[in-house]
């Protein structure tokens, strides 16, 4: 492995060259990879893999969405598609378990009773076997237990693969029974499209994990992007300014920026009144949301939001309530002006033909609407036009 310097640490890292994709293969050539679950991480890594030249199955329930993708992304049932656990343990020698959490908790009893001895049980979140007094995950010893965790959803790991790019993962190893845990799960991390690796723990990683999906990743970036929305428009800007200089501007201008050069660029290229605002207020949003940060870390960590996680997600009527909570946001008029605002992006414009562009259609729709309104509205007597003047 390399030795980097990350900010004065010095940690190990894995890239293609300590691991170059042929090395990978000819470590994986007499493995076939069973994935259980084709949604985001497994269709991405399944897909990965397949072009990659390693030998994958899919186990996935028929007749669902995810059983219909797996067809359509041309897995064949009956050869490298089939529809129950048992047939994909039987033929693979490793399983990437990659079913939801609340999934993994309902399935472990079936998988646990057909693995042998040898087998590499794999995961891309280390939440089932760390939170196995929940779970019931507990692998048996025979086995040799496994992690590789993109840093990205399942799409990502499949557009940066395209792209020629990768998506960095963490890798750990909890459990090595055969003594080649190590090399397998570096071949595979590398074999799914990472473009490098990180060691880490399956503690480490889903405690990390948990605390960045619902900070900075996910919740607390809709939250105080729908604060900020909210505030600019109380104070009576219009719908597509708050959207714009809340999300837009962001999203598509300086996240991008910072991403490729980093925050300390990004500031560095604003402009000096810019610069100021945001050395000043960037501590005032640190002092008040670390807190917050310690709470979420104390909760995840002490396993409340795992078991929070296990209730809600593993009700039988879940996926009704989660589309009843998505529709919340999706109804929002901040989420509602932002497709407004993507339509007038110019990518979606190049190409169209005058009038037919998105943005032009959905305008039309909502003039129309507007003009039926009025016309259906009782005529109010007109009043005495207002003479021109200053103001």
């Amino acid at each position: 492995m390399a030795i980097m310097d990350f900010g004065g640490v010095q940690e190990e890292v894995v890239t293609r060259e300590e691991m170059p994709l042929p090395r990978a293969r000819q470590i994986l050539k007499n493995e076939v990879v069973g994935i259980l679950g084709y949604g985001p991480q497994g269709q991405g890594q399944g897909m990965n893999l397949r072009d990659n030249g390693i030998k994958v199955i899919i186990g996935q329930r028929k007749g669902g969405r995810g059983w219909k993708d797996a067809i359509a992304d041309g897995w064949v049932e009956g050869k490298n598609l089939f529809q129950t656990i048992e047939e994909v343990v039987a033929r693979a020698t490793i399983i990437e378990f990659l079913l939801s959490d609340a999934g993994q908790k309902e399935q472990w009893p079936k998988l646990a009773s057909c693995l042998r001895a040898g087998q590499a049980l794999s995961f891309s979140h280390g939440f089932s076997v760390v939170f196995r007094d929940r779970t019931g995950v507990v692998p048996p010893p025979s086995v040799d237990v496994i992690l590789v965790a993109p840093k990205g959803a399942g799409r990502t790991v499949r557009a940066n693969f395209l792209a020629g790019s990768g998506i960095n993962s963490s890798f750990a190893v909890h459990q090595d029974a055969t003594g080649r845990a190590r090399e397998r799960v570096i071949a595979l991390g590398i074999a799914i499209g990472s473009g490098y690796l990180f060691p880490t723990t399956f503690e480490n990683e889903v405690y990390s994990d948990l605390t960045g999906e619902r900070g900075v990743l996910l919740g607390a970036i809709a939250g105080m992007m729908k604060a900020q929305y909210d505030v600019l428009r109380a104070m009576g800007h219009s719908p597509s300014e708050a959207f714009n200089e809340t999300v837009e501007e962001s999203t598509q201008s300086l996240y991008p920026l910072m991403g490729k050069n980093g925050v300390d660029w990004m500031i560095g290229a604003c402009s000096t009144t810019a610069q100021r605002g945001a050395l000043d207020w960037a501590k005032k949003f640190e002092a008040a949301t670390k807190p917050v940060m310690e709470e979420l870390y104390r909760s995840v960590r002490t396993g409340a939001e795992a078991q929070r996680t296990l209730d809600t997600c593993g009700a039988p009527d879940y996926r009704e309530r989660l589309e009843g909570e998505l529709d919340v946001w999706r109804t929002m008029e901040m989420w509602k002006a932002g497709a407004t605002v993507r339509s007038l992006r110019p990518e979606n414009w190049a190409g169209a033909k005058a009038g037919k562009a998105p943005a032009r259609k959905a305008a039309k729709k909502s003039a129309k609407k507007t003009a039926a309104k009025k016309k259906a509205a009782p005529k109010r007597a007109k009043r005495p036009a207002k003479k021109k003047g200053k103001r």
